[in-house]
């Protein structure tokens, strides 16, 4: 028997209100990165413990996104292979439920959204991402991911030739598809040609 998942209409600002209904699928203003593009690479940190909280905040591992980003990521991807790269995920859609857990985690402003905010990460509209190679090697980016010192900062050039370029080309191509980056986090990227509602949907895991 499948777990009841419930999926939450989080209506900050709208005069809608509250909704739980029960999903046994993903709703279809979400899609799964992996069919849209079944070669991009995944590695949903969240999911695990190897990330900078070091406790696991999400309960198994998916990408899912908006249709619209998930779809420009698929340009992104065909842009990169034509130059020998792919497309490296580490977190997606990220539901309001997981994003009070990782603020639960760092309750500071100035690495997590506070979850009555809601990040753009909570909307199915942001993606934290690299590139890897054509044998699925991270290119080399100055630092790894989620860390945070000033040598992730988008606008921090003491940093090698090779490691300048493979940044650049990670923002160029992705704002060449609508996507906008941040200065302290060469990783993260959210979608600007739409705006989306906060999500509460919580997708379900695989039975044990």
């Amino acid at each position: 028997m499948r777990a009841l998942v419930f999926f939450f209409v989080w209506a900050f600002g709208l005069e809608k209100p509250l909704i739980a209904v029960a999903q046994d699928s993903i709703p279809p203003d979400f899609v799964e990165l992996k069919k849209r593009i079944p070669d991009v690479i995944l590695d949903i940190r969240y999911a695990s413990t190897r990330n900078f909280t070091e406790a696991q905040i999400y309960d198994c591992p998916r990408c899912l996104l908006r249709p619209e980003v998930a779809e420009a990521l698929a340009k992104a991807q065909i842009a990169l292979k034509k130059q020998g790269y792919k497309l490296k995920i580490f977190d997606c859609y990220r539901p309001r439920a997981y994003q009070q857990r990782l603020w639960d985690k760092v309750p500071n402003p100035n690495y997590v959204t506070p979850p009555a905010k809601g990040s753009h990460h909570s909307r199915g509209a942001a993606v934290d991402l690299t590139l890897v190679d054509a044998s699925n090697k991270e290119l080399d980016m100055g630092t790894p991911y989620d860390y945070f010192g000033v040598k992730a900062h988008t606008d921090y050039t003491q940093l090698p030739k090779n490691v300048l370029e493979n940044r650049k080309l990670l923002k160029n191509t992705l704002e060449s598809v609508g996507f906008k980056g941040i200065r302290t986090e060469w990783w993260h990227f959210s979608y600007r040609k739409k705006t989306y509602p906060l999500s509460g949907y919580l997708w379900p895991c695989p039975e044990d």
